[in-house]
């Protein structure tokens, strides 16, 4: 034992209460820090003007109209959050089972990304490459007599990835889950032009019970025709999300994402051990809306426990976390600073 890397003396010359004793130690030891640089905003947006529309399932979370997202993201720009990830909620009466609004230069999400590039240049643009919002049936992908279409998707995923990129974003983040979208994306993008747009891609996403307030937030919860539980992988497994990360990271993402997050620490773990590439995870709806439900019926310390669980994720080894908690954890950390 004495020549384990890891042995210590015996107690009582080991006491490991030593460097827990005051604030000063324990802030000397720490292993891993939370910082507003590893945050992603998710944002919620509509259309209208001077819009902050409560999602009822997610406490303190809203769509905004694009005059309003101006706003936060100047907030978040100054708070020091270096990315937003806009999500849609669309005009029902746009939603239609070609879903041909998702590619339209014009639309909600590309209208929203041109606005910030000329406006708030500084904060860097991630948008959401998947269908769900734009379906006449809430999948992520087209679908025929049932069955969520693999190859027809991913066509129609790089028409909505090259006019997000046309529009100037930063990131895309396809979460789609179809096999094969990052390397047509990828070439797509290399063949426009569009060479420096970064992906980060959604490779381990699991058919989670954890993102029922998310699909309130964009209106695809009451669309939804059946499940994706044929295009998003089973919690059970944990090896194959290790080969959807070699694949996507073999096709040209630039980044990848676990979700959901807390759920899943253990895969986070797995992929930035076994790739060492920039590692994300996304705090989904279900897990703030826990936190937040909660705090408000005082069984935790709301603070606390959002600190606890993104620090969590830093443990588990992202380099980054999506979640809606950002703004108010920047304050905070503003505030310690």
């Amino acid at each position: 034992m004495p020549d384990h890397p890891l042995a210590h003396a015996a107690f009582p010359a080991a006491r490991f209460r030593r460097l827990r004793r005051t604030a000063a130690l324990r802030d000397l030891v720490q292993e891993n820090r939370l910082s507003v640089a590893n945050l992603i905003w998710p944002v919620f947006i509509r259309d209208g003007e001077g819009v902050e529309e409560p999602v009822a399932s997610m406490p303190g979370v809203v769509r905004r109209s694009l005059d309003r997202l101006i706003v936060a993201a100047r907030e978040a720009r100054d708070l020091g959050i270096p990315a937003i990830c806009l999500f849609p909620y669309t005009d029902p009466a746009l939603r239609t089972e070609d879903c041909a609004e998702a590619w339209n230069p014009a639309n909600l999400t590309n209208r929203a990304i041109r606005r910030l590039k000329a406006e708030v240049p500084d904060i860097a643009v991630m948008t959401d490459v998947a269908l769900d919002p734009y379906n006449a049936l809430g999948h992520d992908g087209l679908v025929r007599d049932g069955v969520i279409l693999n190859d027809e998707t991913n066509a129609a995923l790089v028409r909505m990835a090259l006019a997000q990129a046309e529009a100037g974003a930063d990131i895309l983040g396809p979460s789609d889950m179809m096999d094969g979208r990052i390397g047509a994306m990828r070439a797509a993008l290399e063949a426009a032009g569009h060479r420096d747009v970064a992906i980060l891609s959604y490779a381990a996403k699991y058919a989670s019970a954890f993102y029922g307030p998310f699909r309130d937030a964009v209106g695809a919860g009451t669309r939804l025709v059946g499940d994706k539980k044929t295009y998003q992988m089973n919690p059970g497994n944990s090896d194959e999300a290790l080969r959807l990360v070699a694949r996507d990271l073999a096709e040209g993402a630039d980044m990848v994402m676990v979700k959901p997050g807390m759920p899943y620490l253990d895969i986070c773990r797995r992929v930035k051990d076994a790739f060492g590439v920039p590692t994300f995870a996304y705090q989904v709806s279900g897990e703030y809306a826990m936190i937040r439900a909660a705090a408000e019926r005082g069984w935790i310390d709301g603070e606390k426990a959002m600190v606890e669980s993104l620090l969590a994720f830093r443990r588990a080894g992202c380099d980054g976390i999506l979640t809606y908690f950002a703004p108010a954890v920047a304050r905070m950390l503003a505030e310690s600073a």
